[in-house]
């Protein structure tokens, strides 16, 4: 692989060997695998678990000598860990994807890890390879965290940078990866619609990212960049999410003290209850590629909405915490949860929700309804073909 992606671009499969050898020695990663496996012996037996599990996984991973090898012999604990924490994946629109076409995948963001997995898993399962996944630096604050999503095909974008001129090389530089991967490499990329999770379920495209994929070509015409990328909008539906409660208290302090801060290891726990809890059902929907509104950035983000917020996929609990919402929109012509789902369908999920609600803080709780509740009002307002 060419050498000027070097700082960002994901292993190639002349390193896996090696990686792999560095991760299984890795005390920390084998605390954590160890922490998964046998949580209530993980404190008192740690020192006998993590050379046994090393030994064990040296074993099923010594003839892995590619990305793809790994992807397929790591897929079954994939599979059985979105199993255990969900009620079921469905995904439509995968048969407009063509094999040998390589897309540019952008989708709302709601979960750090379980977004582009679930992509992924929609991806492998129909058979297509895998897209290389876009991922912030700040994530990767340990050697191990950035050893395992670059094995599994995520290139890094340097968030962390504050100097203009070098966020502008490290834009360039990214801009100019995501034009090769796909017209030269011929590889998928997977990027989140904007920067940071929606954690008010208020989905919205940055329209800067849209330029940013314009800016290592910028002698061509706006159009013909995207139109040769593949733009393809992609909308993931979660039922419940796991870290809504955390979300609900960080807009809550937010609002009522002007600014959040993170408290150290925050990040790893989001990553960690997005992974293990429970999500309810999953929808995954891909657009077709887009056509329209590619005359400039603006105009290319409001048709990504429109597809995006479209094919989302409400569920009732999204509906019942609409019906509670203090600024829902009574001009709107949303019907109730009643009107839309069987009688049992919704009397599980009432008692969810509202176990949900009596688990938050009061002065919290506007801020948990209203994630479920945005995307309600969104969906509904592209249906009406009202501005969002």
């Amino acid at each position: 692989m060419m050498g000027e992606f070097d700082a960002i671009r994901p292993y190639a499969d002349a390193e896996v060997p090696a990686v792999l050898a560095r991760l299984l020695a890795d005390d920390e990663f084998l605390g954590i695998l160890t922490q998964f496996r046998f949580p209530r012996l993980a404190g008192p037996l740690g020192w006998l678990l993590k050379p046994l599990i090393a030994y064990r996984l040296r074993l099923e991973f010594r003839d892995v000598r590619s990305v793809a090898q790994l992807q397929t012999r790591v897929e079954r604990y994939v599979d059985h860990s979105i199993e255990r924490a969900t009620d079921g994946v469905t995904y439509s629109g995968i048969e407009r994807l063509q094999a040998g076409n390589a897309y540019l995948f952008i989708a709302n963001h709601r979960d750090i890890v379980m977004d582009p997995a679930f992509v992924n898993y929609a991806v492998y399962h129909a058979g297509l390879p895998t897209p290389r996944i876009a991922i912030g630096d700040n994530l990767l604050q340990k050697p191990y965290v950035s050893d395992l999503m670059r094995l599994n095909k995520s290139f890094i974008v340097h968030r962390s940078i504050s100097g203009r001129r070098e966020k502008l090389a490290a834009y360039q530089l990214l801009s100019a990866y995501i034009n090769h991967s796909i017209r030269v490499d011929g590889e998928s990329i997977w990027i989140a619609q904007a920067e940071g999770r929606a954690k008010d379920g208020d989905d919205r495209t940055d329209s800067a990212i849209l330029k940013m994929f314009h800016m290592s070509r910028k002698g061509e015409p706006f159009a013909e960049v995207i139109n040769a990328l593949q733009l393809t909008p992609v909308s993931i539906s979660y039922e419940y999410d796991p870290c809504d409660q955390a979300k609900a208290r960080e807009l809550s302090i937010r609002a009522n003290s002007g600014s959040y801060t993170k408290v150290a290891g925050e990040d790893d726990q989001s990553i960690a209850l997005g992974i293990t809890g429970y999500k309810g059902r999953v929808h995954v929907h891909f657009s077709a590629p887009v056509s329209q509104g590619l005359e400039d950035s603006k105009l290319l983000a409001t048709e990504m909405d429109r597809q995006i917020l479209s094919g989302y996929r409400l569920f009732p609990v999204h509906y019942l915490a609409y019906a509670m919402w203090a600024d829902r929109d009574p001009a709107l012509a949303v019907p109730t949860a009643a009107e839309r789902f069987p009688a049992e369908e919704l009397r599980v999920a009432e008692t969810e929700w509202q176990r949900r609600l009596a688990n938050c803080p009061p002065e919290q709780r506007p801020y948990l309804i209203l994630q479920y509740a945005n995307p309600v009002r969104n969906q509904y307002r592209v249906k009406a073909g009202l501005p969002l």
